[in-house]
């Protein structure tokens, strides 16, 4: 197809991680260096996973091409017609080199190599220099750009002088074998073999638990009862993350409120405190003009330009932490809903999935003519549960040969890595479809366990990717930096579980471009021919440990709550999320009641209610006009001359300052606030 399928995979890996990064990430509201950062490592790193598959099928011909040139297979044309008639013809023995058949997704020399160098180093410059450096940036409280690169460079600083004392004593351990020329290819390879490194120790830990947890929770899945307790559970969780976050941003509101009364407008802090409550939610902004003007003026203790970075960073922290919880609880509810529905519909005796409230169901054309009440009641109640155990039971089968081959691919005789077997299989047979179709099943599935862990994992809250647009932008870096670190170990690790990596398998193929790019991992043998081997079998015991929940019981000795099923304070849980559900379920059906009689109540007397409505309107509108102006001034809000100037003082402290880059909101005639979103005036302004 000479690039065409390599064309084909750039566009749809592109569109790929641009709906990730829609899902996960506000496009409207968040900066576009921050989006553009983490676009460009989610599509560097699935790009390196999708196109790994069509350098192995190319590798392959390549090597069935060199072998069947350097030795030809002698082919008879006829055979022998009468073996007893001494005198009888026989066509002569013919050597032709065998044909190699052309893969359908063959790549042109010389394209590879270089898509890997930019891919690669590209992946490798976003995600030890640039990443890094940008979200120390963005988290940064500080109220000028020089401040916020300061502050980047010194957290920073840290962390670069860690790596830079590794790369060191891999120097000094090559330095000292004489044999070795320390040429640029040397030193660039042991960079690449430190990173690679670095990534395998948490790529280990990542897949030992999604190679069980997969499995296992689309088993739990198929069964209804786990999912209600399980959703009880995280019910009750979430709500009381989402009162501590409530008084979380109350409180630090209050003391937005105390800086806002204590620095006037001539102040040189009063830019800092403006720029503060722009990040503020609305309402708190409203209340906060309320109480100034109701003020008597009381003097409080000025805050300091230091103690006003502490707080920039406390709103932002409180005000992010806010939004998420609120969407997490809305999800919640809509998820819990949902199951007490198909439970209803379990136990109803008609083939029609009821829905507790009239508006849950959508009224789209695919919910209207596909997906239909029917349908939904056939998936739901029949369907979904043998559908899930027969997937759980797939992804058992994927993992246990995973697992395996994990612990057995540095063995080439005999050759017991499962995926070896198939790859060499298809090859023998120059089965190149196949071949990518193994090594892209392989290869996707230890990517999903792997990359769903680290959209899962929560680190308390400075990592946690939350979707409907709800996550920070600390942590769209944070998982960039990640798949760019795990991914090309991965892909190293993949070829030696199919023998694709002469540096372990030992063999003397033709190296893939991906491989030719990393460089030989023989530079260093302690740990080509013992970590890269023996650590993935750690694996196995991160496997056992994660079907016993171990992690999941030590959180919860540590406080952290675990849905574990044999324990008290989960059963108790379980129930307080049931009767948190049943509320809300009520309050709900208030709503819609309410709604519904006042719909029916305008849709009775809505046209002589609003055909009177409109004539007094009118009336009074023409009587207004009868009254001189003054008076309608006086009957709408009453001005005194001696407090004009403070009230017109006090009304300035929340009016947008055009000179702060950070301040960017605009007023409305009223005084109310029309936008929060950021400005977009600097890349790397924070959100």
């Amino acid at each position: 197809m000479s690039g065409g399928a390599l064309a084909v995979v750039v566009v749809v890996v592109f569109l790929l991680a641009f709906y990730l990064l829609q899902r996960y990430g506000d496009l409207r509201r968040q900066q576009r260096m921050v989006l553009l950062g983490t676009l460009l490592s989610w599509y560097l790193c699935f790009l390196i996973v999708f196109i790994l598959p069509l350098d192995v099928s190319t590798t392959i011909y390549k090597q069935c091409v060199h072998d069947n040139a350097n030795h030809p297979t002698p082919v008879t044309g006829a055979r022998r017609t009468n073996q007893t008639d001494d005198n009888s013809s026989v066509h002569p023995t013919v050597s032709v080199p065998k044909l190699c058949e052309e893969p359908w997704s063959y790549i042109p020399d010389g394209i590879l190599p270089v898509f890997w160098r930019v891919v690669y180093w590209t992946s490798q410059f976003l995600t030890w220099l640039l990443l890094p450096f940008m979200q120390s940036y963005a988290r940064s409280a500080a109220f000028s750009r020089v401040g916020k690169i300061k502050t980047a460079l010194i957290e920073n600083a840290i962390y670069y002088g860690t790596y830079l004392l590794i790369f060191i004593s891999l120097l000094v351990y090559v330095a000292a074998h004489p044999q070795w020329q320390r040429s640029w290819r040397e030193l660039q390879t042991i960079g690449i073999t430190a990173a690679n490194t670095w990534g395998l120790f948490l790529l280990v830990l990542l897949l030992g638990y999604g190679l069980v947890e997969i499995p296992r929770s689309y088993w739990l899945s198929s069964s209804h009862g786990y999912l209600m307790a399980k959703t009880y559970f995280k019910a009750a969780k979430i709500a009381t993350e989402k009162v501590s976050a409530e008084e979380n941003l109350a409180d630090v509101m209050e003391e937005v409120a105390g800086v806002h009364e204590s620095v006037r407008c001539n102040h040189c802090l009063r830019k800092c405190v403006d720029t503060i409550i722009t990040k503020c939610p609305t309402e708190y902004i409203e209340e906060m003009g309320r109480t100034v003007e109701s003020s008597c003026g009381e003097q409080n203790v000025l805050p300091t330009k230091r103690g006003l970075i502490k707080l920039h960073k406390k709103v932002i922290s409180a005000v992010q932490r806010h939004g998420q919880n609120q969407v997490k609880w809305s999800m919640l509810l809509d998820e819990a809903f949902h199951l007490e529905d198909v439970a209803k519909s379990q136990s109803c005796p008609v083939r029609h999935f009821i829905h507790g409230s009239p508006t849950e169901h959508r009224s789209g054309w695919i919910h209207r003519f596909i997906y239909t009440p029917t349908v939904e009641w056939y998936w739901e109640c029949v369907f979904r549960q043998g559908f899930y155990r027969l997937l759980a039971v797939l992804l058992c089968l994927l993992s246990a040969a995973v697992v395996w081959s994990e612990c057995t691919f540095f063995t080439t005789h005999p050759v017991l890595s499962l995926f070896a077997v198939f790859v060499q299989m298809a090859e023998k047979q120059h089965n190149y479809i196949c071949i990518e179709m193994v090594c892209f099943v392989s290869i996707l599935f230890l990517c999903v366990c792997v990359y769903s862990t680290v959209f899962r994992i929560r680190v308390f809250d400075y990592y946690y990717l939350v979707p409907h647009h709800q996550t920070d932008a600390y942590s769209l870096q944070f998982s960039g930096m990640l798949f760019c670190r795990l991914t090309p170990p991965l892909c190293l690790n993949f070829l030696g579980l199919i023998h694709m990596d002469s540096a372990i398998s030992h063999q003397d193929r033709i190296q893939t471009s991906y491989t030719s790019i990393m460089g030989s991992m023989r530079v260093l043998y302690f740990i080509s021919d013992g970590f890269y081997i023996y650590y993935p079998m750690l694996v196995l015991l991160l496997c056992f440990a994660t079907y016993y929940s171990l992690g999941s019981r030590c959180l919860n000795l540590l406080g952290f709550q675990q849905y574990i099923t044999d324990d008290h304070l989960t059963s108790d849980l379980v129930d307080e999320g049931r009767e948190l559900i049943r509320r809300e379920r009520r309050k709900r059906q208030k709503a819609e009641d309410g709604e519904n009689r006042r719909w029916a109540w305008r849709e009775r007397y809505g046209v002589q209610g609003a055909t009177g409505r409109n004539r007094a309107g009118y009336s009074e509108l023409k009587d207004d006009q009868s009254r001189p102006v003054p008076e309608i001034n006086s009957s709408v809000i009453t001005f005194n001359r001696r407090d004009g100037e403070e009230e017109e003082q006090k009304r300035r402290l929340l009016r947008d300052n055009s000179s702060d880059e950070d301040s960017p909101n605009r007023r409305s005639t009223g005084g109310r606030y029309l936008s929060l979103s950021p400005s977009r005036t600097g890349i790397f302004d924070d959100v």
